[in-house]
């Protein structure tokens, strides 16, 4: 990952220490409809010094499906740049994207990283044998269990494939869409699969992604759960990137407090963000 940058700063009323939301998108993603000057005058209204735009990529998305997230990215880009010069007295802008990854994307991806330049590539899982467990089709015939482990083998998967990211994303995103979502979840039940995830990306020096959607979306935790970040660190972790995933921009931030108090009570006292590729610990503590 490159030598690291250590930087502080002061806590805000609304958000807390974490002034840095390394997970958003806006409408060049196709599941999101909100314009990216609305999404930074959020930030800057609630107290972000930091934001990263991450729009998804799903290369080879299914076709079945109704969304296209096939992105414009000379488009975005042209407009993160644009954004980043007006606002520049009010908060730094950083150029991220999620890359919907599957072992068949890998030279496709590393062809698109090599004519475009970005701060910061979350890599993340959303499709599983030419399935999005969003849908229902992906559960007809797969007891929950059975699903959660295809949805783990499958970051394993991609992690062999393709190497190019900085931050795993949602890595337990599925139990969003479950049967009985997170109700019957547990990190020991999957930990063969977990433990496999994770000690790859701490020997690939990947960082683990806290994301905050998960209490949007009334899991009461995050993705992933808390006994998966406490087992990161027992393995020897260090980056940990914070992103609420918004998609609108009431969503900023969202309770990133609550990633804050558990990330100290994890002992944690830094979080990780990337500029140019290039991890910059932050602390919280």
């Amino acid at each position: 990952m490159g030598a690291n940058t250590l930087l502080t700063h002061g806590s805000t009323k609304e958000i807390g220490m974490i002034t840095g939301d390394f997970h958003v998108h806006t409408n060049f993603s196709g599941d999101s409809d909100t314009p990216m000057e609305e999404m930074i005058k959020r930030a800057i209204k609630i107290g972000l010094t930091k934001i990263c735009f991450t729009d998804h990529m799903d290369y080879n998305y299914p076709k079945k499906y109704p969304m296209d997230f096939t992105l414009d990215v000379k488009g975005y880009l042209d407009t993160i740049t644009d954004m980043a010069k007006q606002y520049k007295d009010h908060i730094k802008i950083y150029k991220g994207i999620e890359l919907g990854l599957t072992p068949e994307n890998g030279a496709w991806y590393r062809e698109l990283l090599g004519r475009y330049s970005f701060d910061f590539i979350i890599g993340s899982s959303h499709v599983v044998d030419n399935l999005d467990p969003y849908y229902p089709e992906y559960w007809e015939d797969t007891e929950e269990e059975e699903g959660y482990r295809r949805y783990f083998q499958t970051i394993l998967d991609n992690m062999k494939a393709f190497n190019d990211f900085d931050s795993y994303g949602h890595i337990d995103y599925i139990v969003r869409y479950g049967p009985n979502k997170n109700q019957n979840y547990t990190y020991e039940q999957y930990a063969d699969l977990i433990d496999e995830i994770l000690i790859t990306l701490i020997n690939k020096e990947k960082a683990l992604e806290i994301n905050t959607s998960g209490y949007k979306y009334g899991l009461a935790q995050s993705h992933p759960h808390k006994d998966i970040i406490k087992r990161y660190k027992e393995l020897g972790g260090e980056y940990i990137t914070i992103g609420s995933d918004a998609h609108r921009k009431e969503h900023l931030a969202y309770d990133f407090r609550k990633a804050e108090d558990m990330l100290i009570s994890l002992g944690f006292e830094y979080y990780t963000i990337f500029d140019k590729r290039i991890p910059k610990l932050v602390k919280i503590q």
